[in-house]
Order: structure tokens, then C-alpha cells, then sequence
């Protein structure tokens, strides 16, 4: 497949309108929706959004591949945009983007498909070939370089695959190997190899790159290459596979390093300027990792967003029991429903709620030992839910387990290589999860279950104005940074608090989290000529999400005006929590928004206390957002 059946005459715009990065992904989104290339609008651009957050997709050199794979698209296409003038892109190098390609691959794309959206990376390694685009007057002739331009790269793969006479490496020079990867496998990963390989042959260095794409490893390492190699490039953005480089020299750098700086990248590999990979986190380089996350933040995110399908999923199917009754679901009581029994064990503590901890422990240890940390960390989790610690239980066995299995890893390093296979299978779980299950049973479970005794008996017996300032609080950092790791906290808090069977502070916590979308809505509604054409329609569709407790409604107001929504939008959410802690607001659901309200015991004043947030965010975005229409 070419790259012009991805790239057609409708997707393309010569004269990007604006030169700010958030107006110009609009316009593409745009462009890529009114071709009919996209079956939801909203669900694709907050996709790119969410791929800008994990690093900015301005590689430099006057180029930005905004990308996203996602079921929002219903055609796989590229867009393309060229600002002569440039666009402020948050670029690498710092310089404004002129050409800016926007890739819109399906969830379910055939490797043809996605493939072909990669090879669009190896084109714009061409200094000369992007001049050609930018001087193209008609779109015909950016279709037509294009065409060309990926002719004459099928031609030199074809040349390079036939049996060369002539060694064109310097053998002294020393085998280097690399692996490049970034979370969508589209464009970046191609970027990174395509500068590796050519700044390699450039310097006559023997360079193997194998990539992570979304179309699966290509061009794997083995073993034999590996220990052969002088050194290991890996220019990641998502995890990859490390263990098979211990005792190896890895230089670990993101995958924008790949793309930008080759050469002091291969240099720094055949001095062997890189730390002795220890298996399970040894290898970081210069304090850089391979993503954009680090320390304990990374590790809490990788628990608690693993952990969240089961906490909606399951909230989800538990409230719906309660429309049987609150007692529904107990064969003892009057109202004993036999669905609703079957709702509440599949989604609750027998269920979905069950695996809550452990899972949060499984991928906090996982995210630092890697796959042998996840089964200590299940276990102590299982354990400390077990015990009554909870989520703080939970997290100090995921923390406790990774640790000690990185531990392990250096212990066992000085064991024969005639035993490395049996570390993984063996050594790891048997010694991970017994050090880990004697810690939390003896050591830390007692204490930990003490506190949340504490912690429970102090919610319980909050009243007045000490509710009302943890609403406050909590209602607030539901809006901070709307999905992010404070939304999480104040989430994690409140199903902690369902946990403990006080209501009240999860009312409060989804109170505020649906304050910002629906604040939005009302905003784009009540206030039209501060905000534009694209914002209106985006700002509808709030309605829905916050209705349904989807705080990421509001992300792209908030990237696109960050002080306004942010602030308007914490202060709107603040309220609503303080308010139904005022009202005394109930809520045994962790999850459903509108959908479970009549679960709550005041449901006028939940609605009010959501409506007068909302309102609240509303008004003061329309007093201080500029006109736009």
C-alpha cells in the first residue's frame, strides 16, 4: 500500500490558518472529520491530546507527526498542513513546525495499514524532500513528491537487499545494536531507526536497530548479536523488553534522542559510555528513562490505572444491584433479587472489587522489577486486603514487592550463567513472594490496618466545617488535572472511603469530578462568543461526559487555555464537593455519574450541589475568556 491511498487531495490544507499547536490539531482533526475518516471526532482528538502529554510530537527540523491509534477512527488516512509561516509546536529544537502531518490509524488496522502510516517517517529524514513540500504550490504537487519521493525508497531498499561485494562498515569500528519504541508505534519508532541506521552508515559503523511497532517487533535482536555488541541504544518511550541485556552496556534515552541525536548516541555506544545493565532498572543513563514518568509517580500511576477498569467496571455493575434495593443482593433480606445478587458478585468483593489491591500491588511492583516483581506484588496485596490494610496496604506491598525483587536481582547476579534461566521462573517468585508474604503478615499489616481503622473512625466522625473543607479539597483536586495523578488521588481517597462504608466522601469526589465537562458545557451554551466554532460543537458533547463522570471532557479546554479552565474549573468543582459534604450527601456507588444519583439519600441536593458547581466553573469562564466570535 502507498502512502498517497492514505494521503488524499481532501486531507490536505496548504495554508494552516494558525500557528498555535492546539488550533492547528484542531484544523487537522477538522479536515480528517468533514473527509469522513473519523466516526468520532472528540474521541480522536483526545487521543492525540493524550499522545502530546506523553511527550511533544515536534521532532525538529520544521516537522510534527501528531499521531493516535484509536476505534475513534473509522478509515486509516494521514492529514497534511503546511505553515510557511510555522507553527509554535513545543519542538524539540525549539524551532516552529512548518509541515506538520497528522497520522489516524483504526484500532483494528491491518499491518498493510499501519505500515504504511510508519513509512511516512523514513520520507521526512530527507532534508531535500521536505524543501519539495514546502515549495509545492497546488496540492497535486505535494501528492506527486510524495509518490516520488517513496519510489525512490522502495528502490534503494531494493538495492540494499541485494548481496553487496564490498564491506561498507569498518569492522574495528565494533557491532552496535539498538531498539527504538514510543508508545504508538507509528512514527516515532521509524523516525529513531531511519537516524540510527543512516547516521551509522554515515560513519561506518556495523549498527542493527530493531523497532517496537504497532505491527510487532521487526528486525529482533538475539541472543548471539547481543553478546556480541559493544553496546546497547535503546530509544524508548515505552517499556521493552531489558532483562536479555544484562552484563551489557545500555544507554537508555527517549525515543526523541533516536530522531535528534544519532550521532553522540553511537559515539557514546563504541566508547561503552553507559552503565552495566542490571536486570529490572539498572540501565538508566545520565538520570533519563525511556518514559516520561519516573520514580514513584510512575510506579503509583501503573497501579492505579491498571487498577481502574476494575473499579468502574465493577462500581458500575454494583450500583446497578442497588436498583433493586440496598439490600437486594442478600438472600436474608425482604428485597433479595436474584440479579441483583449476581450483579454484586460479579462486581463486587467476590468480584471485580476483589481484585482492587491486589492488582494496584501487582502493577506498582511490576512497573519496578519488571514481569518477575507483578506475583509478589499480587500476593502482598491479597494480603494486605486480606488483613483490612486496604489501598495503603496495597500500596506498601507494591512498593515493598518491587523493591525486593530488585533486590534479588543483584543477590542472584553472582549465581553461574548456567542458572539464568531459572531466575525468572524459579528464584524471582519462590524468594520474591515468601520475603514479601512474611514482611506484609508480620511486619506491616497490623500497623497499617490500625491506621485505617484510625482513618475510618476520623471520616465517620467528621462534621460541619471539617466535611465541608475535605470537600473542598477533594472536590478541587478532581478538576487539578482531570484524569491525571491528583484526579486519581482524590478517586483512590473516596473508594478507599467506600471501603470503610462512609458515603459521604465519594459524593463529594464525583461531584467534583463532573463539575469541569459540564461547567464546559454550560460555558460553550450560556457564553458562545468566547469560544469558537469548533469549541461549541466540542463543548455539547460535555454534556454527556459529564453526565457520565468523564472528567477528560474538559482536557482539551484545558490544554488550549490552561489558567482560565483550570482554575474556573477547580473552584466550580470545589464547590460542588463542599456542598454535598454540606448536604450530607450519600453515595454508595464509586461509579455511574447521573445514572446512580437516585442511589444517593438527598438526590435534589446532590443535583443541586453539581448543578451550582457547574454553574460556578460556567460563569466564571464566561467573565474572563476573551471574545473569539
Amino acid at each position: 500500500m502507498r502512502i498517497t491511498e492514505l494521503l488524499k487531495h481532501d486531507t490536505v490544507i496548504l495554508d494552516l490558518k494558525s500557528t498555535v499547536k492546539n488550533e492547528v490539531i484542531d484544523e487537522l482533526v477538522n479536515k480528517l472529520d468533514k473527509s469522513g475518516r473519523l466516526n468520532d471526532r472528540e474521541g480522536y482528538k483526545k487521543a492525540i491530546l493524550a499522545r502530546e502529554e506523553q511527550s511533544t510530537t515536534g521532532i525538529g527540523e520544521g516537522i510534527a507527526i501528531p499521531h493516535a491509534k484509536t476505534s475513534a477512527v473509522k478509515t486509516p488516512a494521514i492529514a497534511f498542513g503546511r505553515s510557511v509561516a510555522g507553527v509554535d509546536y513545543e519542538s524539540l529544537d525549539g524551532q516552529p513546525a512548518q509541515l506538520v502531518f497528522m497520522i489516524a490509524a483504526s484500532e483494528g488496522a491491518n499491518n498493510a495499514h499501519l505500515e504504511t502510516l510508519s513509512r511516512l517517517s523514513s520520507l521526512l529524514m530527507d532534508g531535500g524532500f521536505r524543501e519539495k513540500l514546502l515549495m509545492a504550490e497546488t496540492i497535486e504537487e505535494v501528492i506527486l513528491a510524495i509518490d516520488a519521493k517513496e519510489s525512490e525508497l522502495a528502490s534503494e531498499a531494493e538495492a540494499e537487499a541485494a548481496p553487496q561485494t564490498e564491506e561498507s562498515t569498518d569492522p574495528s569500528a565494533g557491532k552496535v545494536l539498538a531498539v527504538t519504541a514510543c508508545p504508538t508505534g507509528i512514527a516515532h519508532t521509524y523516525m529513531a531507526a531511519d537516524a540510527l541506521k543512516a547516521k551509522a552508515k554515515e560513519m561506518g559503523v556495523d549498527i542493527k536497530v530493531e523497532t517496537n511497532g504497532s505491527t510487532g517487533v521487526k528486525n529482533a535482536l538475539t541472543s548471539r548479536e547481543i553478546e556480541e555488541a559493544e553496546a546497547i541504544i535503546v530509544a524508548a518511550d515505552k517499556q521493552v523488553e531489558m532483562d536479555r541485556f544484562n552484563g551489557k552496556h545500555v544507554i537508555i534515552v527517549p525515543v526523541a534522542q533516536g530522531i535528534r541525536k544519532p550521532q553522540e548516541l553511537i559515539e557514546r555506544a563504541l566508547k561503552k559510555d553507559a552503565p552495566v545493565f542490571r536486570g529490572g532498572g539498572g540501565g538508566k543513563s545520565d538520570g533519563e528513562t525511556s518514559g516520561k514518568g519516573t520514580g514513584f509517580y510512575k510506579h503509583l500511576m501503573s497501579g492505579v490505572s491498571n487498577m481502574l477498569p476494575f473499579v468502574v467496571g465493577g462500581g458500575i455493575l454494583i450500583a446497578l444491584s442497588f436498583f433493586f434495593g440496598i439490600q437486594a443482593s442478600d438472600p436474608n433480606h425482604e428485597t433479595y433479587n436474584p440479579i441483583a445478587k449476581a450483579l454484586m458478585d460479579i462486581g463486587g468483593g467476590n468480584g471485580a472489587f476483589f481484585f482492587l489491591v491486589p492488582i494496584l500491588a501487582g502493577f506498582i511492583a511490576s512497573s519496578i522489577a519488571d514481569r518477575p516483581g507483578f506475583a509478589p506484588g499480587m500476593v502482598g496485596g491479597l494480603l494486605a486486603a486480606q488483613a483490612g490494610a486496604g489501598f495503603l496496604g496495597g500500596l506498601i506491598a507494591g512498593f515493598l514487592a518491587g523493591y525486593i525483587v530488585l533486590g534479588l536481582k543483584k543477590v542472584f547476579d553472582a549465581l553461574p550463567q548456567a542458572l539464568e534461566g531459572i531466575k525468572p521462573v524459579l528464584l524471582y517468585p519462590v524468594f520474591g513472594i515468601l520475603i514479601t508474604g512474611l514482611l506484609m503478615m508480620f511486619v506491616i499489616n497490623e500497623p497499617v490496618t490500625a491506621i485505617n481503622a484510625g482513618l475510618t473512625n476520623w471520616l465517620q466522625g467528621l462534621s460541619g466545617a471539617n466535611a465541608i473543607l475535605l470537600g473542598i479539597i477533594l472536590g478541587g483536586m478532581m478538576a487539578v488535572d482531570m484524569g491525571g495523578p491528583i484526579n486519581k488521588a482524590a478517586f483512590t481517597f473516596g473508594i478507599a472511603a467506600i471501603e470503610a462504608q462512609n458515603f459521604g466522601v465519594h459524593a463529594a469526589v464525583m461531584a467534583g469530578g463532573m463539575v469541569p465537562p459540564l461547567g464546559i458545557a454550560l460555558a460553550t451554551t450560556f457564553f458562545k462568543n468566547k469560544f469558537t466554532e469548533p469549541e461549541r460543537k466540542s463543548g455539547f458533547t460535555n454534556y454527556f461526559m459529564g453526565a457520565s463522570f468523564i472528567t477528560e471532557g474538559a482536557i482539551p479546554f484545558a490544554a488550549a487555555d490552561p489558567l482560565r479552565v483550570i482554575v474556573s474549573s477547580v473552584i466550580g468543582a470545589a464547590t460542588a464537593g463542599a456542598l454535598a459534604m454540606a448536604f450530607n450527601v450519600t453515595l454508595p456507588a464509586p461509579h455511574g455519574g447521573i445514572f446512580v444519583i437516585p442511589l444517593v439519600n438527598h438526590p435534589l441536593l446532590y443535583i443541586s450541589a453539581i448543578l451550582i458547581g457547574s454553574a460556578v466553573t460556567a460563569v466564571m469562564l464566561g467573565f474572563w475568556k476573551k471574545n473569539k466570535a
